[in-house]
């Protein structure tokens, strides 16, 4: 009401709003559809981030896959080499001469075989797949009930 004075020590409304007004003392609370809009972008945002790390590990697991199935096909080749040259050396094998110059590259082609093969193999055996995406994947169920703790258990 214009005109009335406020009992005194009571607080005054904040400037532009009249006294008992409508609505002067509430809070700023989120309606229901910006609480909706929150949850469905943050989960939008996760689900964007657990993509980019999938990703991220298929690229990395792909280059040790293709780098250790590299090394494994110079082994195989390295390996008919071996046989090239043992038949050789077989067949050679009267004239000594020849046939011990077959035996020696023989036996280097071995050794680039077998140090190939390790090397992939030793590649082959570090893939892991996707270890963090497979461990922040699991978190998600926790993260959407809101009891996030349990993931830190």
């Amino acid at each position: 009401m214009p005109g009335t004075v406020p009992p005194p020590g009571a607080v005054p409304p904040p400037s532009g709003v009249p006294l008992g007004a409508a609505g002067a003392d509430t809070d700023e609370r989120p309606s229901l559809g910006d609480l909706i809009s929150n949850v469905t972008q943050d989960l939008s945002q996760l689900v964007r981030q657990e993509v980019e790390l999938a990703k991220a590990e298929l690229s990395q697991t792909a280059k040790r896959a293709g780098k250790g199935s590299g090394l494994l096909a110079g082994a195989g080749v390295a390996g008919h080499f071996v046989l090239l040259f043992l038949s050789c050396a077989l067949w050679w094998g009267l004239p000594m001469g020849r046939a011990w110059a077959a035996v020696v590259v023989a036996v280097i082609w071995a050794i680039i075989a077998a140090v190939m093969a390790q090397r992939g193999r030793g590649e082959l055996k570090r893939v892991k797949g996707m270890p963090r995406t497979a461990e922040t994947v699991k978190k998600i169920p926790n993260a959407l009930k809101g009891d996030e703790e349990a993931n830190h258990e």
